[in-house]
């Protein structure tokens, strides 16, 4: 493994994962039929396809990628690495099918089962071992994040959407968190080009040692570089302040580092063995999210307060979230297809008590569009690895 990837050192990193499945072209009409080989029977050998890497140097001026000890170091996480491996293939597999499956006109609800149903084969699902990581967002124009729709949500996609599709895979609680942004509109690209460049920013800044609030300076000074002109109106993109990257650990979406998307952040510094959501969202509204909408996310906490229930259902719906869901987030179409029913006063009671919390959509001002990118990094010994990257983005 080594040996290959010190080839890969030399060519400047390797391109993205392989295909399961796709497009067969029928004349001028394309017929997609959905990946569904799961990825461990891709690559029967268990070796996952690795994709960008960047080799920083040591304070004695030695390469990580060279230095014995940090390889050492590195051979010591294989296994962690080739985990994440499997769950970025699944995510890129998924992602790469449904950009060309949504189309303007399909209902939330089909988008979302159709790529919840994907990478659900592809991730091969076994309850807590391997599955979603967590409910995928599909935020519309002014929504930034956290909205999926709820059972009977009849909202349908259109030409003019601003879509935020970000969803999750994971595999023995090891989460790659990812997300583009989809638009049909050519008026919307350079919101899109905006974010997808300051999240490569963000990428490009981190690293073992490096400080958080640098990244988010960075990234706020090449995201609010950009203009974008909607119907003869012309907008500054900018940073959306209060939304930010994270670090990640084993069945925890949110470990406890936060990488902002503006200046003026935490001064505390990333460190080896860190894993994190590089993520940047941008907008021609506010720059600023509130709760707002139907709530539809929820996630047991973390350190959850042993707290005595009082009420019967209440101790069944935790039991519930509990077995299908651990620590990772969940939705109300998750619960129902768990086969939870009549749980609102539960979910209510849960989260009253701190067992669980909400996590309603983040929305900007009303008539705002705002669009995310975001991948998966490691900063392993010996270099840094964006684990979700893809030849999409």
């Amino acid at each position: 493994e080594e040996k290959e990837e010190e080839a890969q050192q030399k060519k400047g990193g390797a391109g993205g994962g392989a295909g399961g499945g796709g497009a067969a072209a029928t004349g001028g009409n394309v017929k997609l039929t959905a990946p569904s080989v799961p990825i461990s029977e891709q690559f029967p050998d268990g070796k996952y396809p690795r994709t960008d890497y960047a080799v920083s140097g040591l304070d004695d001026g030695q390469d990580r990628f060279t230095s014995e000890e940090k390889r050492a170091l590195d051979r010591m996480q294989l296994d962690i690495y080739n985990e994440l491996r499997q769950a970025a293939e699944a995510h890129r597999q998924t992602r790469q099918y449904m950009q060309k499956w949504i189309k303007p006109g399909m209902t939330m609800i089909e988008i979302c089962e159709e790529l919840e149903g994907t990478a659900r084969r592809l991730i091969g699902e076994k309850g807590l071992e391997a599955g979603l990581a967590f409910p995928t967002g599909c935020s519309r124009n002014h929504c930034a994040a956290h909205y999926t729709p709820n059972a009977g949500d009849p909202t349908v996609l259109l030409y003019d959407d601003v879509t935020k599709i970000d969803f999750g895979t994971h595999i023995k609680g090891r989460i790659i968190d990812c997300a583009f942004t989809l638009s049909f509109n050519p008026k919307y690209d350079k919101l899109l080009e905006a974010v997808r460049e300051a999240t490569e920013t963000g990428i490009r800044e981190a690293g073992i040692d490096v400080r958080l609030c640098d990244i988010g300076a960075a990234i706020q000074e090449v995201m609010e570089s950009y203009e974008v002109e909607l119907d003869g109106k012309t907008y500054q993109v900018k940073s959306i302040r209060n939304l930010n990257g994270h670090s990640i650990s084993p069945y925890r979406i949110h470990a406890g580092k936060t990488v902002p998307i503006v200046k003026g952040g935490e001064t505390t510094r990333m460190e080896e063995n860190e894993f994190y959501a590089i993520e940047t969202f941008g907008s021609t509204g506010r720059g600023l999210v509130h709760d707002d909408m139907d709530c539809s996310h929820y996630m047991k906490n973390f350190d959850a307060p042993m707290v005595p229930l009082r009420l019967q259902s209440s101790k069944q719906l935790l039991g519930t979230i509990c077995r299908n869901f651990g620590t990772l987030a969940f939705c109300k179409r998750w619960l129902d297809r768990a086969g939870a029913t009549k749980y609102q006063m539960a979910l209510k009671d849960l989260c009253d008590k701190g067992i669980v919390e909400a996590y309603p959509p983040l929305c900007d001002v009303k008539g705002s569009f705002t669009a995310q990118y975001e991948h998966t990094i490691m900063l392993r010994p010996t270099c840094k690895e964006v684990v979700s990257r893809g030849d999409d983005y």
